[in-house]
This record gives structure tokens, sequence and C-alpha cells, in this order.
């Protein structure tokens, strides 16, 4: 079983500051075991779609 997570990045008028954000959130996610698994924009936001191996209840 898989678990989700969406975040939403609101968007910048500059491309660096946005790249920074993008990268940190993928990095961080990363470190937790998340993986893309989807990724949509539009002028003023990015939607980010991470997904995981669901952990077992212990």
């Amino acid at each position: 079983m898989k678990e989700y997570q969406a975040v939403i990045l609101r968007r910048t008028r500059h491309a660096r500051e946005d790249e920074d954000s993008l990268t940190d959130l993928l990095n961080e996610r990363s470190r937790g075991g998340w993986e893309p698994a989807m990724m949509s924009q539009d002028t003023t936001r990015m939607t980010v779609v991470f997904a995981r191996r669901a952990q077992p209840d212990r």
C-alpha cells in the first residue's frame, strides 16, 4: 500500500527563488523516503504529489 502527500508551492517572479524552493522541497522529502509521483503548475503555483510505501503499523 502507498501513502501520498501533496504540497503546493506558490511561484514568485524570481526564477532563482522558485528553483531554490523546489530543490529544498525535493531534498527534504527525499530524506523521508518520499518520491515525486506527479507535478502540475499554472501561472501562480505548482503542485507536487509525493508517494512512498506505507509503513506497517506496529
